[in-house]
């Protein structure tokens, strides 16, 4: 609440003289307060706290204005001509909201948004409040016509920081809000308030409010008097019950001396204090009349504050608030009736997951390959969740799923939240965040097992905590594709051979990948070996087109096959020649390739067999007995007739007759010769044979005759294995 007096207590004058006017102008670019060095919220070099709202005055002064914050809220701020300022680099929230902008309804300048009944006081939650347009029910002095905030992370040095005492030291550990508003009328007394709300709160067409407190929601009530020269400021929270002032109001600490440029300066640093502008004619940068149409603040007109959230009394630093709200009211009570109000948003206090897959060593394979290995490989999500709104890092948990496999990333992405995926299963426990760098805190999951060819991809749920909402990253850059491997074939046929033998071959696989577990990911039950076949195939003898022969065996994992139990890769080639063996692995889809067959002529020199045959001489003597005879007779006289031979196998002319010949005629005068002639019986083992010649005569007076038996015995040592031709 904010109470605007003169130095005596009567009413401030409307304007200054132009002299008078150009020497307070003179004066605020020139001179440097002798209170700018008081301890505390207004001497952290992030604002100035000076009763005015322009950046350059006093010159040379560090720190934001609130024509810096103007310019930072250019939709809801305009600035009058001549006038101009950067936007703010170094705020976290910021908010510059006139009272004409949030009722687009208004009916004309004044008023625009009031509160209304008798529920609409501080201690009573949102829903209770209500508001109206009203056209000119209210005194001129309670009537707002801007309202703006910023906040800010500076360094401290921890509890004892000369400006900024905070819980821990170091940079952006402490965090300080500056509120302030001007109104149209600097006549009579007036108290203000401040709400900082971390929920977004609205308004509704029908007069009520959208939206509910927070526990932590800061209310900052603040009274001057005398010109500005004293001030009373005190802070409280909303609570869920229990509150000193009321149910849900909880004092954090007030002060009945917090004016910002008070002397002597205090003694320890001010956690709060505030001020209004010391004279007349003090530009207002941004559009701006008051009840007398000035476009420059009378004393008073323009009030300003700042509170150090991180002090160990309020202890608000780590809070996010979204909406912001300054009040005018009836008295410096928590429980005073409330009249003119301006509310708009503030900080948007939100989390923002982004999560990125990694491989087991850490290193990312955002939309990137891995390989199925062996049949399993292990992946894991790397979560970063920043707040916004807030310097305060978040905490809470992330729950981790991945999802798929599937033929593309687009068709692996996990469900969006909230709830599990459809599509895929909870990695692990929720981990706890841990605190990162700048506004952001990290976790990561246990690492999957991914057994199946395909696209992957992870989805990292945030939890949210008492300042951040929840938020969640199931983006593409969450997905991956694990790869299938290629095995290598190597083959050994059997070495040369001879033409009726038997040629072979083996092939041993390397490489190969089981077959997916069940479940794909993280498997209860591991997969199997690798299946499929090898194919063999010889061609021949002398090419690669004829195929000579060709089996298959079946595959389990890595191995030489044909193994001991399975039957011999071989067959009798018909012909010599070089014969060249080709093998090829089916493969075990989807985790593991086929491996094409290998080249015809062979590359290697381990697959072509070379079938060759050879030549013997083997004897066999094989004897045509024959025989001759001479017939003569006793006394000289002419022969006439015929003879006969007969061969026996025997040594006695009995037995088998091997041979006989023909009649042989005998003619003329004695002797005579005839022979066997024979041709046709032979002998080719050992053994013994006879001849029995028979001489027949046919003239008067001459008789025939009969040979002995004469024997032959024969000794015949043929080659062995030898088969007689017919």
């Amino acid at each position: 609440m904010i109470r605007f007096l003169g130095p005596t207590g009567r009413r401030l004058h409307r304007a200054l003289p132009g002299a008078t006017l150009s020497a307070v102008l003179l004066t605020l670019l020139v001179a440097v307060p002798a209170w700018a060095a008081n301890p505390g919220v207004q001497n952290t070099g992030a604002f100035q706290l000076d009763g005015n709202a322009q950046q350059s005055v006093p010159a040379s002064t560090p720190g934001d204005d609130w024509d810096n914050i103007c310019a930072s809220n250019p939709s809801t701020c305009t600035f009058q001509t001549g006038f101009s300022a950067s936007a703010s680099t170094t705020t976290t929230a910021s908010a510059h909201i006139s009272d004409t902008a949030i009722n687009v309804n208004c009916a004309g300048r004044i008023n625009c948004t009031v509160f209304t009944g008798g529920g609409s006081k501080d201690p009573q939650n949102i829903p209770s409040w209500n508001w109206k347009t009203d056209s000119g029910g209210l005194p001129a002095k309670d009537n707002l016509a801007h309202s703006f905030a910023a906040r800010y992370a500076v360094a401290s040095t921890g509890t004892g920081d000369a400006n900024c005492p905070a819980p821990t030291a170091g940079t952006d550990t402490c965090k300080v809000l500056y509120f302030g508003s001007d109104r149209i009328d600097n006549s009579g007394d007036a108290q203000e308030g401040f709400w900082f709300f971390q929920n977004k709160i609205t308004l509704n067409t029908n007069g009520s409010f959208n939206g509910v407190h927070a526990v932590g929601d800061l209310l900052i009530l603040s009274d001057f008097s005398n010109g500005g020269g004293t001030s009373t400021i005190n802070i409280y929270k909303w609570v869920a019950s229990g509150g000193d002032v009321s149910a849900n109001l909880q004092s954090l600490g007030g002060s009945t001396g917090a004016a910002c440029n008070r002397t002597p300066p205090p003694s320890v640093p001010d956690p709060f204090c505030g001020l209004v502008n010391p004279t007349d004619g003090t530009p207002a940068p941004w559009v701006f009349a008051d009840k007398s149409g000035n476009s420059t603040y009378l004393n008073g007109e323009l009030y300003e504050g700042g509170v150090n959230l991180s002090a160990p009394s309020i202890n608000l630093g780590g809070e996010c608030f979204a909406t912001f709200a300054s009040e005018t009211r009836s008295s410096t009570a928590p429980t005073a009736t409330l009249k003119d109000f301006v509310l708009g948003g503030f900080g948007n206090c939100t989390s923002g997951t982004t999560t990125t897959p990694e491989d087991s060593s850490g290193t990312s394979i955002s939309n990137g390959q891995v390989s199925i290995g062996t049949g399993s490989v292990q992946a894991k999500d790397l979560a970063v969740v920043t707040g916004n709104g807030s310097t305060t890092k978040p905490t809470g948990t992330v729950t981790f799923y991945a999802c798929g496999p599937a033929a593309t990333d687009a068709l692996a992405q996990c469900a969006a939240a909230p709830g599990p995926p459809s599509n895929g299963v909870q990695v692990g426990a929720a981990k706890t965040l841990a605190p990162g760098t700048g506004n952001t805190s990290t976790a990561t999951s246990d690492l999957a097992a991914f057994t199946s060819v395909g696209h992957y991809c992870f989805r990292g749920d945030y939890s949210g905590d008492s300042l951040y909402p929840a938020s969640s990253d199931n983006s593409l850059t969450e997905c991956f594709e694990v790869t299938p491997v290629t095995p290598t074939l190597t083959t050994q046929a059997s070495g040369p051979a001879q033409l009726g033998s038997a040629i072979s071959d083996t092939a041993t696989l390397v490489g190969t990948a089981n077959k997916p577990g069940t479940p794909v990911i993280n498997p209860t039950t591991a997969g199997g070996p690798a299946g499929g076949s090898i194919t063999f195939t010889a061609y021949g003898p002398d090419n690669c087109t004829t195929s000579a022969f060709t089996t298959s065996r079946t595959v389990s994992g890595d191995g030489t096959y044909p193994t001991g139990v399975q039957a011999a890769v071989s067959f009798i080639p018909g012909s010599v020649g070089t014969y060249t063996w080709v093998a090829s692995y089916s493969g075990d889809s989807p985790n593991t390739l086929g491996v094409p067959a290998s080249a015809c002529p062979d590359t290697t020199g381990t697959e072509t067999v070379v079938v060759s045959d050879t030549t013997s001489v083997l004897t066999d003597q094989t004897w045509v007995p024959n025989d001759h005879a001479q017939i003569s007779s006793a006394g000289g006289s002419a022969l006439s007739g015929s003879v006969v031979f007969t061969l026996y196998d025997s040594a006695d002319c009995t037995g088998t007759v091997l041979y006989t010949s023909s009649s042989i005629a005998v003619s003329g005068a004695s002797p005579q010769i005839a022979n066997s002639n024979n041709t046709t019986a032979r002998v080719n083992a050992t053994t013994t044979v006879s001849w029995k010649v028979v001489y027949t005569n046919t003239a008067a007076n001459v008789t025939g005759s009969t040979s002995s038996c004469e024997s032959t015995s024969l000794t015949i040592d043929n080659n062995p294995g030898y088969t007689p031709l017919p």
